[in-house]
């Protein structure tokens, strides 16, 4: 993976929205995304309320020619942009967008005064370019120029800002072109010109992220397209991440594009009842991408995925079958129903809703970003905006198959849209039950302990590592398990994996069992063989090298087996610490583990990783010991 191009230490010392190499990039892609919804809504409002009453259009061949003039670019131009944001500066290629971005809304700004409607229709095309060439540069710089123990908490600022600047652009269109006279003008004018001018301001203090590969690039936007999406279809890992990020956008589509029908059949509300519910959802997702910031603790988190679909489907479920307000026809205002309590039911259902698209597309993206090859970063991010444009259209296709052909109620509608999100969630975490796990683990933990990490970043990214630590109580297995970056094997007792109460967890979580009290040769000998097998597939292995839990709260000495482990397969070793567990309900203070009430809830305990091990002194346990003596005192000692 490509460098950042911001240092540990200049990371410190600031946060992301302080930062130059992130809060830039931050407010030209919210002003980009306030900007298209503005102006997309703005027009829509005009052809409903304006054009069609003079001109005599249909209506509803008028709003899907509008979909689809905005939708078509993004099939055929994305890959062009993954192509170009490959082959030149990404700096220069979001400026020259930003650019095209104020000419197109400065244009659209005048055929808004004057009425050009067919011109505006025209314009959306050209909105839809500038939207389909900054869509890959926006998501492929983040790994350039963040660094990667922040580019969880990056992603999830993107969405929060790209979610709300959506929200407010819709809210605010309806709020301005109900202006009368020429202040609707004036006023939708200004802040077309004004967000967009403040989009190419920032825009010009976006640090420089030269490509990795330079390539000449030909205009074939077609051919370019379809070439993105063959080499995204040949890494399948990088294909079943896309087609996870375009569920949820066919998901969202289904829910957003079908609420105001909903809304005026269901909850018999007017257009301010609309954009109340459509609050709901934008700020649940900005909520479920912080939380999913929380919860991740700066590494990439794939167990909050199927947790993510599951509370999308739970919370669809309950919002399918809300019935309706009432049998009156007539519409109610917002402030007419703002004291209903089967409003609010509603609000918090889609907020959920959002909440679970939140924790489910922040790891995708990021998974996204950091797998391949870091010269097609933005071919592959742009093959994944070709097939969420694809998801859409299907989307709002199987809608009209299944309410217009079929004739189904909008109930069923929405209890099949949770349907599939539910079965999807229960299929990844049968599928892949321990990163499900590890974050459970990592929940439950922070719920009861007061956790203070440090050091995560010593861990390596990818790669075999043998982490060892000292044993204070039976919860460290837990405790490192659930806070490392990556997913541990550790090896523990057999009459502990063999219980019949841990070992379904232990097989999930691919404990290495091993019997230390019979000092069995043969069974020592299988417990290496399985750690240096995985070490050798590039995993990380978590040992406890005293043995046995601490009797005292200090450190013993440590066995002879750390050295055969490294002497068989010599992989980096991280030194931890755990200090604060002594005296809890599963260490050896005033009696056995486990055999009284705990004493105090949420204790204080802190967990630290030390530097990696130098080569030299990997096969002398007494240094290690004293490295991992060195990491404790680091924490602040104690026990």
């Amino acid at each position: 993976m490509t460098q950042s191009t911001v240092t540990p230490s200049m990371d410190s010392r600031r946060g992301l929205m302080g930062a130059r190499f992130f809060a830039p990039l931050f407010w030209a892609q919210a002003c980009g995304a306030f900007s298209d919804n503005f102006f997309k809504q703005v027009l829509l409002l005009l052809l409903t309320y304006v054009a069609v009453p003079a001109y005599g259009w249909d209506i509803g061949i008028v709003n899907n020619v509008a979909a689809g003039l905005f939708i078509v670019p993004l099939l055929l131009f994305s890959g062009w942009g993954g192509t170009l944001a490959d082959a030149i500066d990404k700096r220069t290629l979001i400026r020259a967008i930003k650019w095209l971005e104020l000419i197109t809304m400065s244009v659209a700004a005048l055929l808004i005064w004057y009425q050009a409607f067919v011109g505006l229709l025209l314009l959306l095309f050209l909105a839809g370019t500038q939207a389909a060439l900054f869509g890959p540069v926006k998501y492929a710089i983040l790994p350039q120029q963040v660094p990667r123990r922040k580019l969880v908490v990056a992603n999830a600022w993107v969405e929060l800002a790209t979610f709300l600047a959506i929200l407010l652009g819709i809210v605010l269109a309806g709020v301005l072109v109900s202006l009368s006279g020429w202040w609707a003008s004036v006023s939708v004018s200004l802040v077309l010109v004004g967000v967009s001018a403040a989009g190419v301001v920032a825009a010009y203090f976006v640090p420089s992220a030269p490509p990795v590969e330079g390539h000449k690039v030909a205009i074939a936007p077609v051919r370019q397209s379809v070439e993105v999406l063959r080499t995204a279809w040949q890494q399948r890992r990088i294909f079943n991440t896309i087609l996870g990020i375009s569920t949820f956008w066919f998901l969202g589509v289904s829910y957003l594009t079908q609420l105001p029908q909903w809304v005026a059949t269901v909850v018999h509300g007017s257009g301010s009842v609309v954009s109340f519910l459509l609050a709901a959802f934008a700020v649940g997702i900005g909520l479920g991408s912080l939380l999913c910031a929380r919860l991740s603790a700066g590494r990439m988190e794939l167990g909050l995925i199927p947790l993510g679909a599951l509370l999308i489907g739970l919370a669809g479920l309950d919002f399918a079958y809300h019935p309706a307000f009432s049998d009156s026809a007539q519409l109610h205002s917002l402030a007419e129903l703002l004291f209903s309590w089967r409003l609010w039911w509603m609000f918090v259902d889609l907020a959920l809703i959002g909440v679970g698209g939140g924790l489910l597309i922040i790891p995708l993206y990021m998974r996204l970003q950091t797998s391949g090859n870091d010269a097609h970063r933005s071919r592959i991010i742009a093959a994944n905006n070709i097939i969420n444009a694809l998801f859409m259209v299907i989307s709002a296709l199987g809608a009209a198959f299944l309410l217009g052909v079929l004739g189904i109620s909008l109930h069923l509608y929405f209890g099949l849209v949770a349907a599939l999100s539910l079965s999807l969630g229960i299929l990844l975490a049968v599928k892949y039950p321990r990163p499900v796990l590890r974050i459970c683990i990592f929940i439950v933990l922070r719920l009861c302990y007061r956790l203070k990490l440090s050091g995560r970043h010593n861990i390596p990214d990818t790669g075999p590592a043998l982490v060892m630590c000292n044993h204070v109580s039976y919860m460290d297995a837990l405790l490192l398990g659930g806070t490392s970056p990556r997913l541990l094997r550790f090896m523990m007792d057999t009459p502990a994996y063999e219980s019949p109460w841990l070992n379904w967890f232990c097989r999930i979580a691919g404990a290495i069992p091993v019997d230390l009290g019979k000092r069995n040769p043969k069974d020592l000998r299988r417990a290496l063989n399985e750690v240096s097998a995985a070490l050798r597939n590039g995993e990380v292995v978590m040992i406890f090298p005293e043995g046995r839990l601490t009797r005292d709260g200090n450190i013993a000495e440590f066995r002879r087996g750390v050295e055969t482990i490294l002497k068989r397969d010599p992989v980096p070793v991280i030194p931890a610490a755990i200090s604060g567990l002594w005296g809890s309900w599963g260490s050896y203070r005033r009696g056995r583990p486990f055999k009284r009430w705990p004493t105090r809830f949420r204790r204080k305990v802190r967990l630290g990783f030390g530097a990696s091990v130098p080569y030299t002194q990997w096969n002398d346990r007494r240094v290690l010991r004293d490295r991992v003596l060195q990491v404790k005192e680091e924490l602040g000692g104690g026990k």
